[in-house]
């Protein structure tokens, strides 16, 4: 069931920016929208209402992917993904927040997705330290044969949503990994009080630990013949 997880998505989405003009893959359009921006390069990124949005096809073996936005907060991915093994790509949308855990007085998010009932893939929050050292995944739906790293920790209830949760490594950074007990399309989740389970409750991180990126998207195995991912709100925020 768990589907391994390479190193080249921490190092690649690290050098997105700089890649943002980088080869195009495939040529596929986006679906018609009417998008204030859009782009099927490999690592194309966009900034939107305090939200960055990047395409970021990052796995070996990928087809052609589109990412579109008519804002930060609302956006959608075409993708043409062949059905192999691996994680092709995370298209997201992400806020910044550069806080500590112990000094975050909140951090809440809402969504409201439409994702297809056939492909693999995950639709999650990927949350990082500003060093990249710490990785936490929660995710909200997900479909076909893909899973967590590392090993099942029980369930737990925590930020309104209970989670199966997993512990592991990839070699590089640590991945906590909370899995919704069942789908979810829609909803709100109260990131804060996960945070304070994990280096409070639990230990595994500190709370002097900086929380950099809220990401939000889907984590894309396969979707052959071209499936749409649309992210009809979102938001993040903190205090």
């Amino acid at each position: 069931m768990a589907t391994t997880r390479t190193l080249g998505r921490i190092t690649k989405a690290l050098l997105a920016p700089a890649l943002a003009l980088g080869a195009t893959v495939g040529l596929a359009s986006a679906p018609a929208q009417a998008a204030v921006w859009n782009s099927c390069d490999q690592w194309g990124n966009t900034n939107l209402n305090g939200y960055t949005l990047y395409n970021n096809i990052w796995g070996s073996g990928a087809g052609s992917q589109c990412v579109w936005a008519n804002s930060g907060t609302n956006w959608g991915v075409w993708a043409n993904h062949p059905n192999t093994g691996g994680i092709k790509s995370y298209p997201n949308s992400k806020k910044v927040i550069n806080k500590t855990i112990a000094s975050l007085g909140s951090l809440t998010s809402n969504y409201n997705v439409t994702v297809p009932s056939s492909g693999a893939y995950n639709t999650s929050y990927d949350i990082w330290d500003t060093d990249y050292d710490y990785e936490i995944m929660l995710w909200v739906n997900y479909n076909g044969a893909v899973g967590p790293l590392g090993t099942s920790q029980g369930s737990v209830t925590l930020g309104g949503h209970t989670w199966n949760v997993y512990k592991g490594s990839n070699g590089v950074n640590e991945v906590f990994s909370f899995l919704r007990t069942s789908d979810s399309s829609s909803g709100s989740v109260n990131i804060k009080p996960i945070l304070s389970w994990i280096s409070g409750t639990k230990g595994w991180m500190s709370s002097s630990e900086t929380i950099g990126d809220v990401q939000f998207g889907y984590e894309i195995t396969s979707s052959s013949g071209g499936l749409d991912f649309r992210t009809n709100d979102l938001t993040v925020s903190s205090s």
